[in-house]
C-alpha cells in the first residue's frame, strides 16, 4: 500500500503531538477489548511479517555473504526488539502501531554488501538511527515528507524492488516444481477474496512451497540451535558507508515506510503520532544495530492487516497480540533462519518475490500515475542501472537525479494544486 503526502499528519500541530500525554488502557480494559477477531488479526499480521519479509532479509543477506549466525541475529533484532516496541506502543496509544523494519532499506543494504564490509554497514545503521532520532525530536518529519516528491521517492523504491520481481521470474524458470505450486496457490487465494481472508495468499504460497520442497526431498536442515543467540557486533564508521547508506535508509524509514504506516492508520480513523513514531524508530534502531538488524520503522502492510481485524476501538489489542507474537518469533530466530536456508534457493526467491509483488506494483503506480513523471523515470533508470560513482549505491544517485531533473524540467509540479 502506498501513501500520498496529503494523507500524512495534517491535523495536529507538531508541538501538540510531540508532548501529548497518551492514556494507556488498564489491564481489565485490555482484556475486555481483546476478542477472537483481534487475536486472529494480530496473528495474521505476524504471519505476514514472518514469511515473505523474512525471505527478503535472507535473500539480501545471503547475496551479501552473511553467515547464518549473522542472519539469525538480524532476525532476532527485527522481531524481538520491535515486538516489544509494537506491544508497548499499541497499548500506550490505544491504536495498532506495528513497528518492524524497513524492507526497501534491507534491499539497499543487500546491494551495498557487495563492496562494503558488514561492520561498515553496522556503522551506517548507527548513524541512520541518530539521524532519524534527531529529525523526530526537531519535529521536521512532515517538512521532510513534503519536500521530497513522493513519485520520485517511489520510483527509486521501484528500482530497488525490481530485482525481487526478476528473481521471481528467474526462479520459476529454473525450478518449476517448487515455484509453480507456490505461484498457483498465491494467485488462487488472491483471486478469491473470501479464501484470501481465511488464508493470506503469502501464507498459502509458503505452505504450498513447503509441501513441494518436502515432496522433492530437498530439505536439508542443519543441526544448529533453535533458541536465539544474538551477536553483539562492533560497528565501523567509514565515510563511504555513511554517504552511501544513511540518506537512503533514513528516507525509506521516514518517508516510505512511516509514510505508508501513517496513511494506513489515518484512513482507518486513527491519529498516529508521526513525530513520536520517528523518535521511537531512531531510539529502537540503536540496539537493533548492535545485533546486526536494519532500521526500525512504522510498517504499512502489517498495520493494514491489524486495522482490518475488528472494530476500531479494539484494534489496538491486535497490535499487542502481534507484538507479543513477534517477541516469540525473535526468541526462536535460528529455527526460522535454519528452516528457510534448508530449502532450495528458488523457494526463498519465489516467496520473497511474491511478498514484494504488491509493493512493487504500488511503487510503480505512485511513481508514474500523477506528476513528476520525468524525474521519476530518471530516478528509476539510475537506480536500476546499478551505477555507483564514489562507491555510493545507485539508489542514492537515482533519488538525487530524479529530484534534480524535476527541479530543472518539472518545476510546475512543485506548485500546490487546489483540489
Amino acid at each position: 500500500m502506498t501513501s500520498t503526502l496529503d494523507d500524512v499528519d495534517t491535523e495536529k500541530p507538531v508541538h501538540q503531538e510531540r508532548f501529548e500525554r497518551p492514556t494507556p488502557a488498564g489491564p481489565r480494559q485490555v482484556l475486555r477489548d481483546l476478542s477472537g477477531a483481534s487475536v486472529a488479526g494480530g496473528v495474521v499480521g505476524l504471519v505476514f511479517s514472518a514469511t515473505g519479509p523474512i525471505a527478503v532479509i535472507l535473500s539480501a543477506g545471503t547475496h551479501g555473504g552473511l553467515s547464518s549466525a549473522q542472519l539469525a541475529s538480524w532476525v532476532f533484532g527485527v522481531f524481538f526488539l520491535n515486538g516489544i516496541l509494537t506491544a508497548i506502543a499499541s497499548w500506550v496509544y490505544r491504536q495498532p502501531l506495528a513497528f518492524f523494519w524497513t524492507i526497501p532499506g534491507t534491499v539497499v543494504v543487500g546491494a551495498s554488501l557487495n563492496h562494503l564490509s558488514w561492520p561498515e554497514v553496522l556503522g551506517a545503521f548507527v548513524v541512520t538511527a541518530l539521524l532519524i532520532l534527531a529529525i523526530g525530536l526537531t519535529g521536521w518529519v512532515r517538512t521532510i515528507m513534503a519536500a521530497l516528491p513522493m513519485p520520485i521517492v517511489m520510483a527509486m523504491v521501484a528500482g530497488v524492488f525490481l530485482r525481487f520481481g526478476l528473481d521471481l521470474v528467474t526462479a520459476t524458470g529454473s525450478d518449476v516444481s517448487v515455484a509453480l505450486p507456490m505461484i498457483a496457490v498465491f494467485a488462487l487465494l488472491s483471486a478469491i477474496p473470501r479464501a484470501g481472508r481465511l488464508v493470506p495468499p503469502i501464507l498459502g504460497a509458503l505452505a504450498a512451497g513447503a509441501l513441494a520442497v518436502g515432496a522433492s526431498g530437498r530439505f536439508a536442515l542443519d543441526s544448529t540451535g533453535w533458541l536465539a543467540q544474538p551477536m553483539l557486533q562492533t560497528p565501523e564508521f567509514s565515510w563511504r558507508a555513511i554517504t552511501e547508506l544513511v540518506v537512503p535508509l533514513a528516507i525509506t524509514v521516514l518517508v516510505v515506510q512511516n509514510g505508508q504506516g501513517t496513511a494506513v492508520l489515518k484512513q482507518a480513523g486513527h491519529n498516529p503520532p508521526t513525530n513520536v513514531a520517528a523518535v521511537l524508530c531512531g531510539l529502537w534502531s540503536l540496539p537493533a544495530a548492535a545485533v546486526g538488524a536494519v532500521s526500525t520503522c512504522l510498517t504499512g502492510p502489517t498495520n493494514a492487516l491489524l486495522v482490518a481485524s475488528t472494530e476500531r476501538s479494539r484494534q489496538y489489542t491486535a497490535g499487542i497480540v502481534c507484538g507479543l507474537g513477534a517477541i516469540v518469533v525473535g526468541m526462536f530466530a535460528p529455527a526460522f533462519v535454519s528452516s528457510m536456508l534448508a530449502t532450495p534457493p528458488a523457494f526463498i526467491a519465489v516467496l520473497g518475490g511474491l511478498a514484494m509483488l504488491r509493493a512493487l506494483q504500488g511503487a510503480f503506480v505512485t511513481a508514474f500515475s500523477t506528476n513528476f513523471t520525468l524525474g521519476a523515470l530518471l530516478a528509476f533508470l539510475v537506480t536500476v542501472s546499478g551505477v555507483s560513482p564514489l562507491n555510493i549505491n545507485s539508489a542514492f544517485w537515482g533519488l538525487l537525479a530524479g529530484v534534480l531533473v524535476a527541479l530543472a524540467l518539472e518545476r510546475q509540479d512543485f506548485t500546490p494544486r487546489n483540489p
